[in-house]
């Protein structure tokens, strides 16, 4: 739960008042922001159960203009449309559009590559379509002319292009009302939605599958899948799997050092070995395949894939052995459709395993599995163990994010609450798109681009994350404000000093 303070603004006030009133609301917005800044950070960390696939960190809208977004109540908002820019651990840059409209990003965001079905495009019948104007518009299409012609669009620019494919891609991925502002790029996104056709989901760029295995010693435990769009990957077994011995092999013990996809790996634990636990590696450099998602191990907005850069990936797998007992692994994924982690415990040991899960005590027979799900709120972060014998313990940790919000009515947030003490804007301020409106605190983070860009200067103004929702530019206005109120503070101390002196 977000705590929230807000300040009340009298109408109707002197010059004086009004600087007052308006820098009064303006600090309560500033803490407002700092606070939600601060929750959202302890959540943004790895996804413990991320079974491969590229990892990046965003670094901000780079490629964009302007639109408008069509409330129910029938005002309407300025955002800012068009390409993210993401780095890539291990070296590579991606470009993204966002398929949340109404969720704000978060400045540094990590960001996991994501099957459909882990984000609200899985249960979208018009998913394929967004994959469709990936391929066929803007950057993958970079004859902006030829693009311009086949649309009917006069002349398009790199920001022109990217607000109208942006601005088709929400029409599918939120149902939103929403055109751009330019003339040129309105035409880019009808003739887009027109043309649209469903597409199947693309390859992942690597992953293993399942990414923990178990069994005893003196066995090749596995198999694990190597799945992934690349020509090939290499693999090797991890320090810890050298150290003991262990080796990465195919199903008839012959050594691997690289894999395609299909290719099943297996860890061969030397007989007598003692139990233990150790990793393997898959790693490859490729492009990341247009249309994956992008899932925030924090709650920032969904994104999908537009181009990539040679770019490296990992993935790695995990193995468990003992000579006798339980001998469990644990993998877990989203479950969207239970809303919620589905939790699947295997045992490969000769005794019960049993463990506490979700308040709940569960047991696993010799040689069999069990799936449990362990529900989970929409927007909620998880955070929970899977512990057994001789150490073992698999942590998951995350944020269940498979939905996309409905447009908001005026005076909320982008996740559409509704914060109990927050100034709404004026009919005029919802109408005129928020560049005034929400500066004096008509929101707390609402649409794209409202409370961001609007502080700073309108939906075309520079900045980090480009007027993405609340927090790109929280650290920086938290700051701000302390500094403000500890300067305000020091001012009217030196004065009352002055006074009292010169009395």
């Amino acid at each position: 739960m977000l705590t929230t303070f807000s300040a009340s603004v009298a109408p109707r006030r002197g010059p004086v008042g009004r600087r007052i009133a308006t820098t009064a609301a303006t600090v309560g917005l500033l803490v407002l922001g700092s606070l939600a800044g601060a929750g959202s950070a302890s959540a943004d960390g790895q996804d413990v159960h991320h079974q491969g696939g590229a990892i990046a960190t965003l670094d901000g809208l780079k490629t964009f203009d302007d639109a408008r977004i069509h409330n129910s109540n029938g005002g309407t908002k300025n955002v800012s449309a068009g390409l993210f820019e993401l780095s890539v651990e291990g070296g590579g840059r991606l470009q993204t559009y966002c398929i949340d409209i109404h969720n704000p990003t978060l400045k540094k965001a990590k960001y996991l590559e994501t099957p459909w079905g882990q984000t609200s495009l899985g249960d979208n019948k018009d998913a394929g379509k967004i994959l469709w104007i990936l391929r066929n518009s803007y950057p993958q299409a970079g004859d902006l002319n030829a693009l311009a012609q086949k649309a009917g669009a006069g002349k398009l620019t790199p920001g022109t292009a990217a607000a109208g494919t942006q601005v088709a891609i929400w029409r599918f991925s939120d149902g939103a009302k929403v055109e751009a502002k330019d003339a040129q790029a309105e035409k880019l996104a009808d003739w887009l939605e027109a043309q649209a056709q469903n597409l199947q989901e693309p390859k992942t760029s690597l992953t293993l599958d399942p990414n923990a295995v178990s069994g005893k010693s003196g066995e090749k435990l596995g198999p694990v899948t190597v799945h992934t769009d690349a020509d090939q990957v290499s693999v090797a077994a991890n320090a810890d799997a050298v150290a003991a011995g262990v080796k990465v092999t195919d199903k008839d013990g012959q050594a691997v050092t690289s894999a395609v996809n299909g290719t099943e790996l297996y860890f061969d634990v030397p007989a007598g070995t003692a139990d233990g636990k150790a990793s393997l590696t898959a790693k490859t450099t490729t492009q990341v395949p247009v249309g994956r998602a992008f899932a925030s191990a924090s709650k920032s907005q969904t994104q999908i894939l537009a181009g990539s850069t040679e770019s490296t990936i990992t993935a790695d797998a995990t193995a468990n052995w003992a000579t006798k007992g339980a001998i469990p692994s644990v993998t877990a994924e989203k479950n969207c459709t239970a809303g919620g982690i589905d939790v699947t415990v295997s045992n490969a040991g000769d005794t019960a395993f049993t463990f506490e899960l979700a308040g709940a005590e569960h047991s696993v027979g010799a040689g069999e599995n069990k799936t449990v799900t362990v529900p989970v709120g929409e927007d909620e972060a998880y955070d929970f163990s899977v512990t057994g014998p001789n150490g073992f313990s698999e942590r998951f940790q995350g944020v269940l994010d498979c939905e996309t919000q409905g447009t908001p009515a005026p005076g909320t947030s982008g996740g559409g609450e509704t914060p109990p003490s927050s100034p709404s804007p004026s009919p005029s301020e919802d109408t005129t798109g928020g560049t005034t409106g929400d500066t004096t605190g008509g929101t707390t983070g609402g649409t794209t681009g409202e409370t961001t860009g609007d502080t700073t200067g309108g939906t075309t103004g520079g900045g980090d994350l480009a007027k993405t929702g609340s927090s790109s530019t929280t650290p920086l206005i938290a700051g701000v404000a302390v500094a403000l109120v500890a300067a305000g503070g020091a001012a009217m101390f030196l004065l009352r000093r002055k006074k009292t002196a010169g009395q």
